[in-house]
């Protein structure tokens, strides 16, 4: 029951009616016995530095960050976590004893938890299609992995040199092309794990049939490659039903989404053991909905 001592969580960005974060944030803060709500709250960036204030004056215990913020609130953090600071991007902010707002970034960990740890990619090769914000995250969790190589697929050659300028480490170097380009086939070819961090192929964004790439560059794609798609909605994508079809092991942005939103209640609540399964299937019910 929602009383005088119920603490507000949410999520701030523009649009955020279709989230699945207050479904399965809510589920897991019933199973915790916490008394708490997670809220959509719709947000213009125009309004973003008074929102912040404000939800941070009334005793806000915590704030998942979306699109179109996630940038724009690094400004607007008294501090930032090294993960935040290198990606420029901050989707969880924790409140601090300055009476403002620490920044982190668990967009990373979310898409790592899918894929299992290092050994399993130890020396492999992956394929990152696009190079927005969300290939930021994608790029520095692969950068963890010890893979053999990671190159960047984009369509504008002056985005591609800035993503690889922000995010190019020595122990994990990038390198990239043009989507054009005829080294892309090969790429293909070579690959033991292909993200998708494009829009192609989600519902509501064009042709929910579309696959990245056009369809013609995947037959020679390697059985054993594992295929990730950042978009949960179809579920599954066009891209990701003819990897079913084909053996691949394929994986889709809903788990990251569930992963990420798990690890930012870990830092709101100081509870390590959440019920990510709960999560799970909450996100699940809502989405079928």
């Amino acid at each position: 029951m929602i009383n005088g001592s119920t603490g507000l969580v949410g999520l701030l960005g523009n649009p955020v009616q279709h989230s699945l974060s207050p479904a399965m944030q809510n589920a897991a803060l019933q199973a915790l016995g916490l008394n708490w709500r997670y809220l959509a709250l719709p947000c213009y960036g125009t309004h973003l530095p008074e929102v912040l204030q404000g939800l941070r004056a009334v005793g806000c215990r915590g704030l998942n960050v979306t699109i179109p913020h996630k940038q724009a609130v690094t400004s607007l953090c008294n501090e930032l976590s090294d993960a935040a600071r290198r990606l420029q991007a901050v989707n969880t902010l924790i409140p601090d004893e300055k009476d403002g707002w620490r920044g982190t970034n668990t967009d990373v960990e979310g898409f790592l938890a899918p894929l299992g740890g290092s050994e399993r990619w130890r020396n492999r090769r992956a394929v990152v299609l696009g190079c927005g914000g969300s290939a930021r995250a994608v790029v520095a969790g692969l950068q963890t992995l010890e893979l053999s190589s990671i190159q960047v697929i984009g369509r504008r050659s002056e985005a591609l040199l800035n993503f690889l300028a922000d995010l190019q480490l020595e122990s994990a170097p990038l390198s990239c092309c043009l989507d054009t380009d005829e080294a892309v086939t090969t790429l293909l070819n070579q690959a033991d794990l292909v993200v998708n961090t494009t829009p192609v192929g989600m519902a509501l964004h064009g042709d929910a049939d579309a696959m990245p790439l056009g369809p013609d560059l995947w037959d020679r794609l390697p059985h054993q490659a594992t295929i990730y798609d950042l978009i949960y909605t179809p579920r599954p994508t066009a891209w990701l039903r003819w990897g079913q079809l084909r053996g691949h092991r394929c994986i889709d942005g809903l788990e990251m989404l569930i992963q990420q939103g798990a690890a930012s209640l870990r830092l709101w609540s100081g509870i390590n053991d959440v019920p990510v399964d709960t999560m799970r299937r909450a996100a699940e019910i809502a989405l079928s909905n």
